[in-house]
């Protein structure tokens, strides 16, 4: 019978020490991996794209040594890997779309570049995201409804829309805001929103066009519906897909194609209940308004816009600027190319301009970005698309949704094409190179 002498017992004992020794090194810190997990669900929440949510979380997690991470982000659920391959722990969190948050988005890079750069602990910065998260909004319930109806009347006359048009628009965005301030907090209201807010918006058109004579009722719906249309959640899963993050990408595509149809439906219910309510309502060719209007409606967007993405107050005349440069890039580029390579033009204008803002104010472009695209999405395109194919007029709706493709993979373009000619110099972006 072979015998261990004491040299061959404190040799077994350190072999089977130095093991779980070697896997507490290799462990990632948990409190790292807290921090960074609490930002994802932050980021997610204040309107991160995948391809956006996952970068930042890698910069993050390079700086806080975390090894061999992996992110997966989808619409409704984020997934994220830490350790080695083989002893890896996956997290996943079941998460929910949020509306875009502009200043949430602004404050929470702020404190990842504060824990990257050792200025604050993760366990601190865990504090400060739970702080920025649980924030009230910074614009009060009169201001954001205002608000609606402002971007409502702006967003009409650039439908073509007259002077009873852009009044009856406002008054329905105003409506919406107060519905939408009904709906805040309580999920059963919100998971109908949509098509409740287009059954009164398409019923009260009606009723305020036999009121103030004859009106384009379409024109006027599209106006006050126009915040609703999730022209940029089309447009983000276009982009999605065009980065190849593709579980993300299909999945917001089709949330937003079930948006589509939900307002589709609740207009052609809100056509047939004013229709029979108030009666037929006589059709009228919108008189054309003043050019100097233009500019005044797309100022008007852009504060409005500022309000209802809950954008920082100091970022207004920025967020102004780079929005009118997009419509008249996007109007100049139509006038020259035709719709499609004008809203080309209107996106790389955009997208040239928030990167001149990242590198001159050291925050992330897309403060600046995504209200300068609003107005060029195709929301209001696959909206009358989707109302031809509900009249029955197949030929036209699906022309019409056709456009509205291209012309959101035009935008795509023109964003990506300007992301590579002038890369954007944002907080994460240069921790990750550094």
């Amino acid at each position: 019978m072979k015998t261990a002498t004491p040299s061959s017992h404190g040799a077994a004992l350190s072999e089977l020490s130095d093991e779980p020794l070697e896997r507490r090194r290799d462990e990632p810190d948990p409190v790292a991996v807290g921090f960074v997990l609490e930002l994802g669900r932050a980021l997610h929440s204040a309107g991160h794209s995948a391809q956006h949510l996952e970068d930042s979380l890698g910069a993050v997690s390079v700086r806080l040594g975390l090894i061999n991470h992996q992110f997966f982000s989808t619409p409704t659920s984020i997934m994220a890997s830490f350790g080695p391959i083989g002893r890896q722990r996956t997290h996943m969190l079941r998460v929910e779309p949020g509306e875009v948050n502009l200043g949430t988005l602004a404050a929470l890079e702020q404190v990842s570049l504060a824990v990257v750069q050792g200025q604050t602990s993760p366990a601190d910065g865990v504090v400060a995201i739970s702080r920025i998260s649980t924030a009230p909004p910074p614009y009060g319930s009169v201001l954001t409804t205002l608000a609606y109806g402002m971007v409502s009347g702006a967003a009409t006359q650039f439908f073509g829309g007259g002077g009873r048009e852009v009044a009856i628009a406002a008054v329905l965005g105003l409506g919406v805001g107060i519905l939408a301030l009904l709906a805040r907090g309580r999920p059963r209201v919100g998971r109908v929103f949509e098509p409740v807010a287009a059954f009164l918006v398409s019923a009260g058109a009606l009723g305020l066009g036999t009121i103030l004579g004859p009106v384009s009722v379409l024109i006027a719906t599209l106006g006050g519906l126009i915040v609703l249309l999730p022209g940029l959640s089309l447009t983000v899963a276009m982009s999605e897909l065009a980065t190849r993050n593709l579980a993300s990408g299909t999945a917001r595509l089709s949330g937003a194609f079930l948006t589509f149809l939900a307002i589709a439906f609740g207009v052609a219910l809100g056509n047939r209940v004013g229709g029979a309510a108030f009666g037929e309502v006589s059709a009228a060719i919108s008189a054309p308004l003043p050019g100097w209007l233009a500019l005044v409606a797309v100022v008007a967007a852009g504060l409005g816009f500022v309000v209802v993405l809950r954008a920082e107050p100091r970022d207004a005349a920025w967020i102004v600027a780079i929005g009118s440069l997009g419509v008249l890039g996007g109007r100049a580029g139509a006038a020259t190319f035709g719709i499609e390579l004008g809203t080309f033009a209107g996106a790389l204008a955009v997208g040239l301009a928030s990167s001149a803002y990242a590198w001159l104010s050291r925050r992330p472009a897309v403060v600046v970005s995504v209200p300068g695209i609003l107005l060029l999405v195709p929301g209001s395109v696959g909206f009358r698309g989707l109302t031809s194919l509900l009249e029955r007029q197949a030929v036209t709706g699906i022309e019409t949704i056709f456009s509205m493709i291209l012309t959101a993979m035009a935008l795509v373009a023109g964003l990506l094409i300007a992301a590579v000619i002038a890369p954007e110099r944002g907080m994460l972006p240069a921790a990750r190179r550094s």
